[in-house]
């Protein structure tokens, strides 16, 4: 067994800590619930009302295994570059960080077998893809898309920096695939829109400052990330200029979405583009310390959900 920097050693980590626990550690389960509301966001704003009571319920089983592998496979890929950290005694310390709630890269610590984790990750994309399959075909292209581009971002790990834009288009396919879910034919305006809102709340809100939190480790892991590349400084710009952007997107949404949303949406959107994400984006330009980039990130996180809710008054 391994330690790590949280203070878990392999007994101690295990004590109490069932073995499911430890597989939803490896797809990082908190989160991935809180991402429902992106997918859901979408449809809703796509449909126009609830969807049929059947798609809800096998959207939000398609969308569940799919960020469950899509998570999952990103700790299956990065493995050796984590377990690089583990044994040199580099992996960051938890600080609440929403993605370690359970533990932090179970696989590389130990805790898990590599096979275990195939399985698990295996065994949840292929409910996802039928899933997928099952709501309309396109959606099981656009799944097979995101993993593909999933292990792509992660193999640019000590290749370039630019792997945020790849990370920006993952995450926006979740909800580009629960649009087709329920409209076969959507807007391209509407799609554009969405695209660009989800991708920069995911650059500035999530994987600049994940990435920030492990800055000193990645710099003795010879990583590529734009912390490492830009510094804090260079950092908390694109920041800022993405949670802007995204704003702003939330805001056009408003008129490019096919369904009429009344104006408490604008409110609404504003409100929570203010709370959770350009406040705590700027405490984090104010202090620039891990802490307060960990903030963000999970302040970030609940953003999709609490849109949702704002779409759901809104009506």
């Amino acid at each position: 067994m391994t330690r790590e920097s949280d203070g878990h050693s392999g007994p101690a980590a295990t004590t109490g800590l069932s073995h499911l626990k430890l597989f939803l550690a490896l797809s990082r389960t908190p989160h991935g619930v809180l991402d429902l509301g992106t997918p859901a966001l979408a449809a809703l704003l796509s449909f126009g009302g609830l969807p049929p009571a059947g798609i809800i319920a096998l959207g939000l089983l398609t969308a569940f295994a799919g960020y469950t592998a899509v998570y999952a496979l990103n700790d299956v890929v990065d493995y050796r570059a984590d377990r690089e950290k583990v044994l040199q005694g580099m992996l960051p310390a938890a600080g609440g960080d929403l993605d370690a709630v359970y533990l932090r890269h179970p696989l590389a610590q130990g805790f898990l077998s590599l096979r275990e984790a195939l399985i698990w990750t295996g065994g949840w994309a292929l409910t996802a893809l039928a899933g997928a399959y099952l709501l309309n075909p396109v959606c099981a292209v656009i799944f097979l898309a995101g993993g593909a581009l999933e292990a792509v971002y992660c193999l640019l790990l000590r290749v370039s920096y630019l792997r945020v834009f790849v990370s920006g288009v993952v995450k926006t396919l979740g909800a580009i695939a629960a649009v087709f879910a329920v409209d076969p034919e959507p807007s391209l305006h509407f799609l554009a829109t969405l695209f660009l809102w989800i991708f920069f709340w995911e650059v500035g809100g999530q994987n600049i400052p994940n990435d920030w939190t492990d800055l000193q480790e990645d710099i003795r892991l010879e990583a590529e990330t734009v912390p490492v590349r830009f510094g804090p400084e260079g950092s908390i710009r694109l920041i800022v200029a993405s949670l802007l952007l995204a704003v702003g997107m939330s805001v056009a949404l408003f008129w490019s979405t096919p369904n009429r949303l009344g104006p408490q949406y604008l409110a609404g959107g504003l409100l929570a583009g203010l709370l959770l994400l350009l406040l705590p984006a700027c405490r984090l330009h104010r202090g620039k310390s891990p802490a307060e980039a960990i903030a963000l990130f999970n302040r970030a996180s609940y953003y999709p959900p609490a849109m949702l809710f704002v779409v759901m008054i809104s009506w």
